[in-house]
């Protein structure tokens, strides 16, 4: 089984610039980390693109919906910024490629760079998922499967729920 790993940016993938203390996107991280986990798992990365999801529009989904599309791969990994996961969820749902694909959307709330990140745990999750959940578009964080329709961010405590249980 070989999955696709399509990088849009997020904060997954920024860099702290330690002089002036922005973030910044320079390269993928993906790769470092499938090293790092020692991942045997067969993938083919591809970067769509590098953007913070708060910039994300329409636009840029359909170019993420267009992708999964033409993939050959039955089971896709998204890495995606978090504050906008549930619109692309949203609109990777009714444009219709999950129908016969597992896609998974999953990002990190602190930067790879930063060491403490989650996002390394979040990519292995992401890549458990793809394989066993069936076809349908869901977002996986903090060691959980969302269903694309009933997921939020709670940025209360900075972690993702389930929509219908709102704290």
């Amino acid at each position: 089984m070989k999955i696709a790993i399509l990088i849009t940016g997020g904060t997954f993938d920024k860099t702290y610039n330690e002089l002036n203390g922005a973030l910044f996107f320079k390269k993928s991280h993906v790769p470092e980390m499938l090293a790092l986990a020692r991942s045997r798992l067969p993938a083919r990365v591809e970067t769509l693109m590098m953007k913070d999801s708060l910039l994300m529009t329409d636009t840029d989904r359909a170019v993420i919906s267009k992708a999964c599309q033409a993939a050959t791969e039955k089971h896709i990994v998204i890495t995606h910024g978090t504050d906008t996961m549930e619109e692309t969820a949203r609109y990777l749902a009714k444009s219709n490629p999950g129908k016969s694909k597992t896609i998974i959307l999953t990002g990190a709330m602190v930067p790879y760079k930063f060491g403490s990140s989650d996002g390394l745990f979040n990519l292995g999750s992401a890549l458990a998922y793809a394989q066993m959940l069936p076809p349908g578009v869901y977002v996986v964080m903090n060691g959980r499967w969302f269903a694309w329709d009933n997921v939020r961010k709670n940025k209360k405590v900075g972690f993702f729920e389930e929509r219908k249980k709102i704290r």
